[in-house]
């Protein structure tokens, strides 16, 4: 197909600027149809982004003759369900990340889509992110040396808005952990993609401050199939902002922030520090890349595939005991 017909089901945040207008403004994309819950805000918000049609209800737009893909942004508790139902309907998908609430529910989706002989893909967009990019070449040349430990700490002060009933990613039942899960998946995926398969990991949860049901401070160490290790702190309680990663070579080392728009810093027999900011549409480079692996013109790292080995380390690290689904 030439143009890729795009329906979205949720239009919170997220899609105002990070993903949303990438649908409609890539060549070879169109976002013909968004769905929400709430007319009003469903109707503003097509409105606003020059959506041609809008539903209240996701199997109306799921069965849309017009699109050709859904991309679910929602949170993780409804992955399962309508993504189950967008394979049903024989159309390819993208979800929002987490992929689900466990990998029980991520291996699920996968198998059905795989069976299906469609695409179901996860917004781990870092993967397509220019400035990962470079840091992956710059591992793939050796500049330094062999990798041979990876550390990242990952700390914000309270907010009063952590613990409202309008935030659910502090609600393990609709997000399936805390800020860990909604942040530091983000990471575990893209250490993934540029130093190879995590293949164990153990860590520690505690609710230091108490100011919702989740976790509020994590530690965790992990091996890499290379050999490499890891280790991380994430605190959401802490004094300051902070977001460091340092990936430690037998020759160099190389620093950078996962969300930050921090610059990249190479340290080895050549130093470099090269700014890559980010487009104004982060997922931009994403969505484009699906596009391209829909039409069968090159692969997408951010498969399920990818993502399910994210969720394996979040059930371990946080103790999820899944049940399987209905």
């Amino acid at each position: 197909m030439n143009t890729v017909r795009w329906g979205m089901i949720g239009c919170g945040s997220v899609t105002e600027l990070k993903s949303g207008p990438a649908f409609y403004k890539l060549p070879g994309s169109a976002l013909v149809a968004v769905m929400g819950r709430r007319e009003a805000a469903v109707r503003d918000y097509a409105a606003r982004h020059g959506i041609a049609r809008f539903y209240t209800d996701a199997q109306a737009l799921i069965d849309d003759p017009e699109v050709d893909a859904v991309y679910i942004a929602t949170p993780p508790d409804s992955h399962l369900e309508y993504s189950l139902m967008v394979a049903a309907a024989g159309k390819h998908c993208c979800v929002e990340k987490p992929m689900a609430l466990n990998a029980e529910q991520s291996a699920l989706m996968q198998r059905t889509f795989e069976r299906a002989g469609l695409h179901l893909f996860v917004s781990y967009y870092r993967r397509s992110l220019p400035r990962f990019q470079q840091v992956r070449d710059w591992l793939r040349d050796g500049r330094i040396g062999e990798l041979r430990h990876v550390t990242w700490s990952l700390c914000k002060p309270p907010a009063p808005a952590d613990a409202s009933a309008e935030n659910w990613r502090t609600d393990p039942a609709i997000a399936g952990g805390g800020y860990f899960a909604d942040l530091a998946s983000h990471g575990f995926d893209l250490f993934q993609y540029l130093a190879g398969d995590i293949v164990e990991v153990t860590g520690f949860t505690a609710r230091q401050v108490g100011q919702y049901a989740a976790e509020d401070a994590v530690t965790a160490c992990w091996t890499f199939s290379s050999g490499a290790l890891g280790m991380g702190c994430w605190n959401f309680v802490a004094d300051r902002r902070e977001d460091r990663v340092e990936l430690i070579g037998s020759t160099g080392r190389i620093t950078f922030a996962v969300f930050e728009d921090e610059p990249l810093r190479l340290e080895g027999e050549v130093n470099e520090v090269l700014a890559v900011p980010c487009h104004e549409h982060i997922q931009w480079h994403h969505v484009q890349a699906m596009n391209a692996h829909i039409r069968g013109d090159a692969e997408h790292p951010s498969v399920a595939i990818e993502a399910l080995k994210t969720d394996r380390i979040l059930d371990k690290v946080l103790l999820r005991n899944p049940r399987r689904p209905d």
